[in-house]
């Protein structure tokens, strides 16, 4: 029989966990696995239990919010071998969750794991550390850790948003430089984003479109610190929108990005802190974890066969073909 390490976080969101807790291992059973079930007991708790153990099953599944599954995908790193992993979200945003659109019914994101196919996801490296969808820096982007667990667990995801609120109108913005393939840029910015997701925090904007799981790239969006009144409610205007063509925004996709500040910029991993550095060097690890989930097309590989019809279409041959159609519909 094949063997399962079920690490979960019992406190994560509104501790359901607990109410789903047999049906999910036996789930996992019924798939045919011999399942240790680890309930972790302290920050980093599943990072040691996963780096120390993974390697005697034949996967590994996490249930928890986002910073759960940051704890086990910086394990897995620091493994010689990928062992699958499989996730089961239970936290108040579930950003990643959102992405890979596994769903919110702690069941039904069990059985999609027995289902599930083996589905390569990049993973960020920053610095000496490990991200799985987002790293970022500037207002509103500590709320996530800054906010109490108690008031995640019972206000949900508007407890975010009560808690970024608060900081709009006294943050002075950030001046930096950075650089990525061989371009430089010195500016002022009141958030910036290094994304390997469609949800940042719960929210779709600020996203640039075209995003894939296993392409090499992250998506990078920087807004500008407004000048005036007038520029910040451009600003806003264009992100809700997610506009983010105009001056206000630098946006653009690489596989390494390095921001260099004078005074040491907090950031945040996943949602959780980060620490503060002067120097951060963002690199991509092209699919580095072994996902197991449910069959989706948000891959680099669907993106090429996308490019390819494109292509096609607008090739002179094509538009020749669409010409007979048309002609031939006329007579």
């Amino acid at each position: 029989m094949k063997k399962m390490l079920f690490v979960y976080n019992p406190r994560s969101g509104k501790g359901l966990i607990r109410n789903n807790l047999f049906d999910i291992i036996n789930t996992f059973t019924q798939g045919g696995y011999e399942v240790t079930a680890y309930p972790t007991q302290a920050l980093m708790d599943g990072y040691k239990k996963i780096q120390t153990s993974a390697q005697d099953y034949d996967m590994v599944v996490v249930s928890g919010g986002d910073g759960t599954l940051n704890e086990a995908v910086k394990a897995l790193m620091s493994l010689p071998v990928k062992i699958p992993l499989g996730y089961i979200p239970s936290g108040s945003t579930n950003d990643f969750a959102s992405s890979m659109s596994i769903p919110k019914k702690m069941t039904d994101a069990a059985q999609d794991i027995m289902d599930g196919v083996f589905f390569e996801y990049d993973v960020g490296k920053f610095n000496e550390d490990y991200f799985v969808y987002v790293a970022a820096f500037g207002m509103f982007t500590d709320v996530s850790y800054e906010t109490p667990q108690e008031r995640k667990n019972i206000f949900g995801h508007a407890a975010y948003i009560a808690e970024g609120l608060k900081r709009l109108r006294t943050y002075k913005g950030i001046e930096l430089t950075v650089e990525h393939d061989g371009i430089e840029e010195t500016g002022n910015f009141l958030i910036g984003i290094v994304s390997n997701s469609t949800s940042i925090g719960g929210m779709k904007f600020l996203i640039s479109d075209s995003v894939y799981f296993d392409d090499g790239l992250f998506e990078v969006t920087l807004v500008r610190k407004p000048t005036n009144a007038i520029m910040l409610q451009q600003t806003l205007n264009d992100a809700i929108i997610n506009r983010l063509d105009t001056k206000n925004f630098l946006t653009f996709k690489t596989s390494k990005v390095t921001f260099k500040s004078a005074e040491p910029l907090p950031w945040t991993l996943d949602g959780e802190s980060g620490g503060s550095h002067k120097l951060a060097v963002i690199e991509n690890c092209c699919r580095a974890i072994k996902l197991v989930i449910k069959a989706d097309d948000k891959t680099d590989q669907q993106m090429q066969i996308d490019n390819m019809a494109k292509q096609e279409m607008e090739s002179p041959a094509w538009r020749e073909v669409i010409f007979e159609d048309q002609r031939g519909i006329e007579q």
